[in-house]
């Protein structure tokens, strides 16, 4: 089971951190993503992290803005937005694959003066 917050309204230029705590399977032995649907968008993959957090697979969205980490012992997933755009109000999933197969229900961020 996967479940995300943190999301909510946003200032531009502000900053949020995501989680997403997990249950029900091996986390500390799971390669794990972060996803995003934009309005009227289709799902975009952001980062992946390696189970031991040493490799980070990161696709061209997640530029240094972005921060992807994690918590083994607390079987939590985290993804740092930095300098917030209007254009990252999206809904933000976590995933256990990179094909967003088994992801959750997904965190809203908003960002908008």
């Amino acid at each position: 089971q996967l479940e995300e917050s943190g999301g909510g309204l946003m200032q531009p230029g502000g900053s949020v951190r995501l989680s997403c705590t997990t249950s029900g399977f091996n986390f500390a032995d799971t390669e794990m993503s972060w996803f995003r649907r934009a309005p009227g968008k289709g799902l975009e993959w952001i980062s992946s992290l390696s189970p031991d957090s040493r490799d980070t697979y990161e696709s061209r969205t997640a530029t240094d803005r972005f921060s992807i980490s994690r918590d083994n012992g607390k079987s939590t997933l985290y993804l740092d937005l930095n300098d917030l755009r209007t254009d990252d109000t999206a809904d933000y999933y976590c995933a256990t694959d990179r094909q967003a197969k088994h992801r959750g229900p997904g965190t809203r961020v908003t960002v908008d003066s």
